[in-house]
């Protein structure tokens, strides 16, 4: 009976990845023919059945760029570089529908060591900093093992050279792994989708404006107060609270 289930568990995840590509394939015909909404739709439909990628993430990206809605254009372009951070078309087409933004954010550049040492970290993500430190430790592993069972004196030298190395880029990569593992968990970026939403300066509408932000602006979310409130950080360092309706979390499926 068990092994009858697995069957039907496989066949079920086979037919639902096969209805999931005829819909990309759908999507995309749609999008070459200018059908840009019918393949928003098309697109969302796989999201809807649990597929995440950032090529799924990128043509929705292009799709809403198509159709001039800023918002969700960066927001699915965002979300495809968070899978894929050097992609290189993900980075123009973002800066294409940044540029089609209201606000003007002055980035703070980090600059030293910490500029250095956060570039290393972002380079990859964590999934692919852990692949690494297993891989290194695969590779320590047999080399260790040449080390020991060879009998040349060269080749003893060289193992044990390498497979120190080896183990020490193994080392490397857990901790960049952590560390990128960490900077995700505080990093909870967002972006504005109201067409004009005013920050205040304490999280209830009888305060102050600080200022006034607009959509596709990219925030960072610090805390979140009575569910209708979330305190947030831009680029250039001001803070205040913004209605919780007013922006979308990139982190979230």
């Amino acid at each position: 009976m068990r092994y009858i289930l697995y069957i039907v568990v496989l066949l079920f995840s086979m037919s639902l990845s096969a209805q999931n590509d005829d819909l990309f394939d759908k999507a995309n015909k749609l999008y070459n023919n200018g059908s840009f909404q019918e393949a928003i739709e098309s697109y969302e439909s796989i999201l809807s059945n649990g597929v995440h990628s950032s090529e799924l993430y990128f043509n929705l990206g292009n799709a809403y760029y198509k159709l001039n809605r800023i918002a969700p254009s960066i927001y699915y372009y965002e979300k495809a570089l968070q899978l894929s951070p050097n992609n290189k078309d993900i980075k123009n087409n973002l800066g294409f529908a940044q540029n089609m933004t209201v606000d003007n954010i002055e980035i703070i550049p980090e600059i030293g060591l910490s500029k250095i040492r956060k570039s290393i970290i972002n380079a990859f993500n964590f999934d692919t900093w852990a692949i690494l430190s297993v891989s290194f430790v695969l590779l320590f592993v047999l080399l260790f093992l040449g080390y020991y069972f060879s009998s040349a004196t060269a080749k003893k030298r060289l193992a044990f050279i390498v497979s120190s190395t080896s183990l020490g880029l193994a080392i490397m990569c857990l901790f960049f792994a952590q560390q990128k593992y960490q900077y995700t968990q505080k990093d909870k970026p967002a972006i504005v989708f109201a067409k004009e939403t005013d920050v205040k300066t304490e999280p209830n509408l009888r305060s102050e404006i600080a200022f006034t932000l607009h959509e596709g602006t990219k925030v960072l979310v610090l805390e979140s107060y009575d569910e209708n409130w979330i305190k947030i950080k831009l680029a250039d360092g001001k803070i205040g609270w913004i209605p919780s309706e007013d922006i979308k979390l990139l982190n979230d499926i």
